[in-house]
């Protein structure tokens, strides 16, 4: 059962709430890397873009939290779906500082992405949930403007909490009701470290 809903986008710390929500809730926490681990996904992801949305309960189970894409793509449905989870609005301080990240990133591996399921799964999603021009800076940083202004108008105050890379443990352990752990915060899955390594591993194409 689902206890946070992150609609945060990609290059927005994602990587980093993955580890920091799975030490907290004590359960894992979806992310795109789950998609590479579970090939078996991206088809069901695939089929959400173009409107057969999944039981989110059962693709969800056994897990705590979802952040990152394509879950966040997602976020109203999977939102309605567990009602009871806080939705967790991870942003950057700026629109530009996003694209940069965005842009050297995540869209640059999409075209090196091998003809298949997932690479079709990517962008159904972005097309039908984000901007099919994610090489533009304009659309892309309309489009992320458009996606956090359509959180914070349709979450109730209650149930929405905004976070920042850098906010630390505190408003997570506020939000959730748990203690503030001794280890340090994670961090991960910078600019530089995806660039001194290879993209991550893509899922066998069928």
């Amino acid at each position: 059962m689902l206890r946070v809903v992150g609609a945060g986008l990609g290059r927005t710390g994602t990587l980093s709430l993955k580890g920091a929500l799975e030490k907290l809730l004590g359960k894992p926490c979806y992310h795109m890397m789950e998609v590479f681990t579970h090939p078996d996904h991206a088809p069901v992801w695939l089929a959400a873009a173009r409107g057969q949305l999944p039981d989110w309960k059962q693709l969800f189970a056994g897990y705590a939290a979802a952040v990152d894409w394509p879950a966040s793509a997602f976020w109203p449905e999977i939102a309605a779906a567990f009602p009871d989870a806080i939705v967790l609005l991870s942003t950057r301080d700026s629109s530009e500082t996003w694209w940069n990240s965005a842009h050297e990133t995540i869209f640059g591996t999409i075209d090196k992405a091998p003809p298949g399921v997932f690479r079709d799964m990517v962008q159904a999603m972005f097309s039908a949930r984000f901007t099919p021009d994610v090489h533009d800076r304009a659309a892309s940083i309309a489009a992320y403007e458009r996606h956090n202004a359509e959180v914070r108008a349709r979450v109730p105050k209650h149930r929405l909490v905004e976070y920042q890379p850098g906010d630390g443990w505190e408003p997570l352990c506020k939000a959730l009701g748990v203690p503030v752990p001794s280890d340090p915060y994670p961090h991960t899955n910078t600019r530089e470290e995806w660039k001194a390594r290879t993209a991550p591993p893509l899922p066998p194409q069928p």
